[in-house]
């Protein structure tokens, strides 16, 4: 019976070790795999197609600048931030540049807001940007403040002459006060000029236009009376010195009177075709120079130094050749002609 029971329980361990034998063995190294993921709960790996939500919302939070719950998507914490902002300010915002009443947000209002913040910076008036500009660099401002200045003084003395310049209502009052005037001579304050067959008058060839034509013809000749009567039909005395009318103007009679020489100005003196006499004329000029502020002497009558520069000055301003006479454009512009 023992021998017997020996005998199975060999055939029995024979057959198992012929059955472990057909098997195929494993590596040690899958053993131990196997064992570790038998220690260790299998985790997922994380799919790189597939994006995290919680890294894009960061990442769309930061490049926005926009509020949102980190947790959320992109598109739904813009549209409730913008939402919130309407609710806390009045709709139709200049920085958004969304109508004014739009309660839900569609998703083209970024690209709105955007064109209404561009919109507001292009739309800065032309006083801001140059204020602007002066405060970056004052010293451009004040590089251009003086052309600007020079320009509005040579403007403001233009119109302060026109606006000095007397009604002519104030004119005809002038030439009734002078209407009885007649000039006395003053040879130690308005000293004589002498006579010089070779004087001309100095710049009249630079003076251009048919109204200057008798300034620069001008030549002194020395005559006597019969000649200045043979030829010209008015002939007076006038302020110490004989004058002889000819086609609007009075010109020193050289020559005439050698006891009555004295002229205080060797030239034309224009005073319109009614033949007044020019000691009137010039005194009447005076007057208007005076109350123009351009003459501070006496009304005397005698076209001497300080009333030919009061006429350099006014025919300066006024644009006209400066003879330092009074010519025909002179008393046009003064209102007497």
């Amino acid at each position: 019976m023992k021998t017997f029971t020996s005998l199975l329980i060999g055939c029995s361990l024979a057959l198992a070790g012929i059955a472990l034998a057909q098997q195929p063995e494993e590596s040690p190294g899958k053993k131990k795999k196997q064992g570790a993921e038998q220690t260790q709960p299998a985790q997922p790996k994380p799919k790189a197609s597939v994006a995290k939500p919680h890294a894009t919302a960061v990442r769309e939070h930061a490049a926005r600048n926009e509020p949102g719950t980190m947790n959320e998507p992109a598109a739904t914490k813009g549209r409730k931030g913008r939402a919130s902002q309407e609710s806390a300010s009045p709709a139709g915002t200049e920085n958004t540049g969304q109508a004014a009443g739009s309660a839900t947000p569609s998703a083209e209002q970024p690209k709105k807001g955007m064109k209404g913040r561009a919109a507001t910076r292009a739309s800065a008036t032309p006083a801001a940007t140059a204020a602007a500009a002066a405060r970056a660099t004052p010293g451009a401002a004040a590089s251009a403040a003086p052309s600007v200045s020079a320009t509005g003084q040579q403007r403001g003395q233009a119109n302060a002459a026109a606006a000095k310049k007397p009604a002519p209502q104030q004119v005809q009052q002038i030439k009734a006060q002078h209407a009885n005037f007649r000039a006395q001579p003053k040879p130690q304050q308005v000293p004589a000029v002498t006579y010089n067959q070779n004087y001309r008058i100095q710049g009249s060839d630079q003076w251009q236009g048919p109204q200057y034509e008798v300034f620069r013809s001008y030549r002194p000749e020395w005559h006597d009376q019969g000649w200045y009567r043979s030829r010209y039909n008015r002939v007076e005395l006038i302020g110490g010195g004989y004058y002889y009318w000819n086609n609007g103007y009075w010109y020193p009679a050289w020559g005439y009177d050698s006891g009555a020489q004295y002229y205080a100005y060797d030239g034309p003196i224009y005073v319109g075709h009614r033949a007044e006499p020019p000691d009137r004329v010039i005194a009447d000029v005076q007057a208007e120079l005076q109350q123009m502020g351009y003459y501070k002497g006496e009304v005397d009558g005698l076209l001497g130094p300080m009333t030919r520069e009061a006429l350099t000055a006014y025919q300066a301003d006024q644009g006209l050749a400066t003879t330092a006479a009074i010519d025909e454009p002179t008393l046009d512009s003064l209102g007497m002609s």
